[in-house]
């Protein structure tokens, strides 16, 4: 007869806790070890059809390896490879393109107009979203992200519904001053973002608060009450918040716009390598003060100088346009295409594909739509962006220039390993606008 006694009782719950490791637990956690892009903890319906299937599609196989010569009498046996890893965004020696609209997910017309006047389809749509809002929409990042498009989102620290019409009131609204933001009065809203952005499954690029060094929006330590040092703070605070949730597939832009007379320092404005991905860029042609003809170059060089002063950090321009008032926009697409291989810091440029002070669009023009797409078309713009790319966060430095051969009719008392070489003059920095635009609409 059988007794129920202790030891038997303990025996039969070790038996029962084997079997269930062996056959519920073990196999979920070498899945979610295998599949880093697994939600773990969500069942896996919470991960959308169309996401499954961009998984799904990735090309994960691994390069074949010359087969070993097999020993006489031994059993072969599979070797088992590491995954490849996730795919550079973008890759090295590359950049990518994409566009800015005001209306962002919310209407792709204006990316499908430009798709089809460039014959190209752009790598990123940055839209702007208000923290007016109050809440996270994974909806519109899902619209981007299943066209094979990176979403950039402007997240902007005010309500722009209430921007003041007065040039120099622009940025005043006390509710949304860098003191309230570090004192963690928005703190529930920034980690709902976080949880939110953590839960997509796919990667993003965050441009938060960005012309900084300018007085128009309220976290512009020009404006709104701020002291100088509490941008930073904010920027770190924030940051902090995404760490601490576990958000880490976020690519962190730090975008002032170009230098200019009066603004605030861009050195003293920086957050610190440990808390920046990329550093962004806002520069046009046709703004305020730089109606005169003015290059790519000339625009963003002088800043980027300044940028290299401080950090290594991989460029985007991360808003750009050109008027056609003088009908010289397609010529000054045409010299920005030629001009970025010239900077292999610079991996990725964002138009300003909508209408506003002037008509920024290039689809606006048939001349600027030819003049894009030969540009785009080169292969250095072939570079796709995936649901398992990770950003490229260092750049290689520029290959140094060759040194020129020898002067035959050089002294010969020079020596024959030694050859001169004459540093190139230092460009003068171009003065820029006083009174920069506002740079954005945002759509939400």
């Amino acid at each position: 007869m059988f007794r129920i006694t202790i030891p038997r009782i303990a025996a039969l719950l070790a038996l029962a806790l084997m079997v269930g490791y062996t056959f519920v637990l073990a196999p979920r956690l070498s899945r979610a070890h295998d599949d880093p892009y697994s939600f773990a903890g969500a069942a896996p319906t919470a991960m959308p059809s169309w996401l499954t299937s961009a998984l799904a599609a990735s090309p994960t196989a691994t390069p074949a390896t010359p087969a070993t010569p097999a020993t006489p009498g031994a059993t072969a046996s599979p070797s088992p490879s590491a995954p490849p890893p996730p795919p550079q965004f973008p890759p090295a020696g590359g950049a990518f393109t994409g566009i800015m609209t005001k209306t962002g997910p919310y209407d792709l017309g204006p990316l499908d107009e430009f798709t089809a006047a460039v014959k190209h389809q752009p790598n990123v749509l940055e839209f702007s979203v208000g923290w007016w809002d109050r809440k996270f929409d994974r909806r519109v990042f899902d619209t981007v992200a299943e066209r094979g498009i990176m979403p950039m989102v402007a997240w902007e620290p005010w309500d722009y519904r209430k921007e003041s019409k007065d040039d120099k009131l622009r940025g005043e609204q006390p509710e949304y001053a860098l003191s309230n933001i570090i004192d963690g009065k928005f703190d529930d809203y920034i980690k709902a973002w976080a949880e939110g952005i953590k839960g997509l499954g796919y990667p993003v690029a965050l441009r938060y608060a960005h012309e900084m060094n300018g007085y128009w929006y309220p976290w512009a330590e020009q404006a709104n009450g701020n002291k100088k040092g509490q941008y930073v703070q904010a920027w770190r605070h924030v940051h902090d918040l995404f760490k601490q949730a576990g958000a880490t597939r976020v690519t962190w832009v730090w975008s002032p716009n170009v230098d200019y007379e009066n603004a605030t320092s861009l050195n003293t404005l920086y957050p610190g390598d440990d808390y920046v991905d990329w550093v962004g860029l806002s520069g046009y042609y046709g703004t305020t003060g730089v109606e005169k003809y003015k290059s790519f170059d000339q625009i963003f060089q002088p800043t980027i100088k300044q940028v290299r002063e401080f950090t290594q950090k991989p460029v985007v321009i991360t808003e750009t346009g050109a008027t056609d008032t003088s009908g010289l926009k397609a010529q000054w697409i045409t010299e920005m295409f030629s001009q970025l291989p010239q900077h292999p810091d610079i991996i990725g440029v964002i138009w300003y594909e909508a209408r506003k002070e002037v008509d920024w669009r290039v689809a606006a023009s048939g001349a600027a739509s030819e003049a894009y797409a030969a540009g785009v078309s080169a292969p250095r713009y072939s570079t796709p962006w995936t649901v398992r790319s990770e950003p490229a966060l260092t750049v290689a430095p520029p290959a140094p220039a060759p040194a020129p051969a020898p002067d035959p009719a050089a002294s010969p008392s020079a020596s024959p390993s030694a050859t001169a070489t004459t540093k190139p003059p230092a460009r003068k920095p171009t003065p820029t606008a006083t009174r920069p635009r506002s740079s954005s609409t945002p759509a939400g």
